[in-house]
C-alpha cells in the first residue's frame, strides 16, 4: 500500500473509531491562523480536531470541554517531515500504522521525538499514539509481525503511548470557529 493509501486507510479508520456516533463534534483539516505565512509558524492545520464535553445540557459542561487533536501519519518519513504534529489540545495523538511505530519507538525512548515535537510547537507538547491493528490482536505479537494493512480483517485502533491532558493556550470560541470554518470533510 503506497504512503497516500495508507493515509486515507488511516483517516477513515479514525472517523470510523473516534469520530461516528450521536453527540461526536470533529473537524477535518482545521486551519489555525490561517491568514498568517507558514514560514511565521503561526498558521498551523491540524489532521483531525475532537471538541469533547463532558454533558450537552449545561453551559458549564460544554465550557469545562477539550480539545484533542490527531495527526495522521503514514511512515517515519511522514512523522519528521516537518509537516503537521501541530498538537495544540489538552489531548493529542499520533495516528499511525504498525510498521512505522516500530520505526519511531526509538525515537519516543531516546527523546528524539519529544525534541521534533517541541521544535513543531515551540514548546514540549503532551501526546500519545495510536496504532491501526486487527480487532483482538495483541499488541507485542503485531510489534513482531505487523498484519499487512490490504488484509482482510476488521480493523481499530489501540492506543501504545497514552497521552495525558494538558493545558491549551487557544480559547475554545476560537478552537471552535476554527472547527465550524474547516467544516467536517
Amino acid at each position: 500500500m503506497n504512503r497516500r493509501n495508507r493515509t486515507k486507510f488511516l483517516g477513515d479508520l479514525l472517523v470510523r473509531e473516534k469520530f461516528s456516533g450521536f453527540g461526536k463534534y470533529w473537524a477535518r483539516e482545521v486551519s489555525i491562523d490561517p491568514f498568517h505565512s507558514k514560514e511565521s509558524g503561526l498558521s498551523k492545520r491540524v489532521d483531525f480536531m475532537q471538541f469533547i464535553p463532558p454533558g450537552q445540557s449545561t453551559v458549564s459542561a460544554i465550557e469545562k470541554g477539550i480539545f484533542v487533536c490527531y495527526e495522521v501519519k503514514s511512515c517515519r518519513e511522514d512523522v519528521f517531515s516537518g509537516n503537521g504534529l501541530n498538537f495544540i489540545g489538552e489531548k493529542n495523538y499520533i495516528v499511525t500504522t504498525m510498521q512505522c511505530y516500530k520505526e519511531i519507538l526509538e525515537d519516543y525512548r531516546n527523546g528524539t521525538l519529544d525534541e521534533h515535537v517541541k521544535k513543531m510547537n515551540g514548546k514540549k507538547r503532551s501526546y500519545g499514539i495510536l496504532v491501526a491493528m486487527p480487532s483482538g490482536a495483541d499488541p507485542y505479537e503485531e510489534m513482531k509481525n505487523p498484519t499487512l494493512l490490504e488484509s482482510e480483517c476488521k480493523w481499530e485502533l489501540k492506543t501504545m503511548i497514552q497521552c495525558y491532558e494538558c493545558y491549551r493556550e487557544k480559547s475554545m470560541t476560537e478552537l471552535l470557529f476554527c472547527m465550524l470554518r474547516s467544516g467536517k470533510n
